[in-house]
């Protein structure tokens, strides 16, 4: 299988130490395989003094070849991992991913990635620094070439001091969201200490902070504080109370259930799904001993029909359920989001909403996610209104707003549509 075919470059025949100066050996990786002479991925082998694991992989689309794949184990015990998106001259992109290995026989740790461009220049690359405890403290994004640090941001910085936020209590069980931010700093619900009662339950530390990495750790997804966001703007009086969702072992999801009800959160939105029941075997089993909390379930954004095709946890028709997925302004399904006519229970307009990202400025978010946090801000004014009542109560009075769905031939919810949550209660 071809690398890029691409004249060759003037390189120093041995490479940088990666111990010493990573930066220069990724860009070293990256032009050898723009040498003939090398032969590839293959080839690159020899150059490296590294083994190839398991070969080179084609990367596919359907029956379509677009792309390969090689992971290489250097000397020092590290790990290269190396993707190449197109074929000989229909080349895009090269990615390398560099994992160090802490200590013999431990965990790989991701540590650095570089992308280079058609014409094999390196345009950008992302490092991971650790603390003491090889726990990720920030990302050091560079740019052309590597040459310079561009700027950095944390992974997972102290949560501010504070005092305890007053009003209805509101847990988020999500990515996290980004508590340096003042306006969330502000709302968050604390001990008397003034320490922060949220947790995460990925990382099994008191740092709830916004971050997704199960796609790449040098590019997590950060979508917790947008959603954050869109509660508090809708509820501001609310006492935040934000989880991280145990990703890596949903078995904790009964730990992380107790925890809100310990922390007195009757409202619990839950802007996250799964196609595997397995991932909400713990987390049901936890709701279902809580009968006074409601939970406010995500229909999920794959645009289907999950009666035909379930989604979980919204598939377990519990009653301290509701399940909200998004409409347009105009009362139909918006774009990507699912329904269902048996398992969703309303649907509100979540389209194009105003949020907060998590860098602190503003831009425009849809999804059945946004849906879950309109629907929760609702239950927060009405709890607000009403001190007394529990999941039954806020659930019905919920309901009871609902109309038929205006622009939908065919009724797609259970119950219908709210046009205007924030005008709810």
């Amino acid at each position: 299988m071809a690398a890029f075919a691409f004249p060759a470059l003037c390189l120093a025949e041995d490479p940088p130490s990666p111990d010493k100066d990573l930066n220069g050996y990724l860009r070293y990786v990256v032009g050898q395989l723009c040498v003939p002479e090398v032969g590839g991925p293959v080839g690159l082998t020899q150059r490296l003094g590294a083994i190839l694991v398991d070969g080179v992989r084609p990367i596919q689309i359907g029956d379509n070849t677009v792309g390969w794949r090689a992971n290489y184990r250097l000397r020092n015990g590290a790990e290269l991992r190396a993707r190449q998106q197109g074929l000989d001259e229909k080349v895009q992109t090269l990615t390398m991913d560099y994992y160090e290995r802490v200590e013999e026989g431990g965990d790989l740790l991701p540590l650095m990635t570089v992308v280079a461009n058609s014409e094999c220049d390196v345009v950008n690359g992302r490092r991971i620094r650790y603390d003491k405890d090889d726990q990720q403290e920030r990302l050091l994004v560079y740019g052309t070439g590597l040459e310079t640090m561009e700027h950095s941001e944390p992974l997972n910085p102290p949560v501010p001091g504070g005092r305890n936020a007053h009003g209805v209590t509101v847990a988020l069980f999500g990515t996290g969201i980004n508590y340096t931010l003042p306006a969330f700093a502000a709302r968050l619900a604390r001990a008397p200490n003034g320490q922060s009662l949220g947790y995460d339950f990925w990382d099994m530390d008191s740092r709830p902070f916004d971050s997704d990495p199960s796609r790449s750790p040098f590019y997590p997804l950060r979508y917790g504080t947008q959603i954050a966001s869109v509660l508090v703007k809708e509820a501001p009086h609310i006492r935040l109370l934000p989880y991280r969702y145990p990703r890596p072992d949903m078995s904790r999801m009964d730990d992380l259930v107790r925890a809100a009800d310990f922390n007195h959160a009757v409202i619990v939105a839950m802007p996250w799904g799964s196609n595997d029941r397995d991932d909400c075997t713990a987390f049901l089993q936890a709701v279902s001993k809580r009968p006074h909390m409601l939970f406010i379930i995500a229909a999920g954004n794959d645009g289907r029909d999950i009666d035909a095709q379930p989604v979980y946890p919204a598939l377990f028709h519990l009653e301290n359920f509701l399940v909200v997925t998004a409409s347009t302004p105009q009362g139909r399904v918006a774009p990507g989001a699912n329904w269902g006519k048996n398992t969703v229970d309303i649907m509100v307009p979540a389209e194009n909403l105003d949020v907060t990202t998590f860098y602190g400025d503003t831009a425009r978010a849809s999804g059945s996610n946004f849906a879950v946090a309109r629907v929760a801000a609702l239950a927060a004014r009405l709890q607000q209104r009403h001190p007394s009542w529990k999941a039954a109560q806020l659930k019905a009075a919920i309901l009871a707003l609902a109309r038929p769905t205006p622009s939908e031939g065919q009724s797609v919810v259970k119950y219908g549509w709210i046009a205007d949550p924030a005008d709810g209660d």
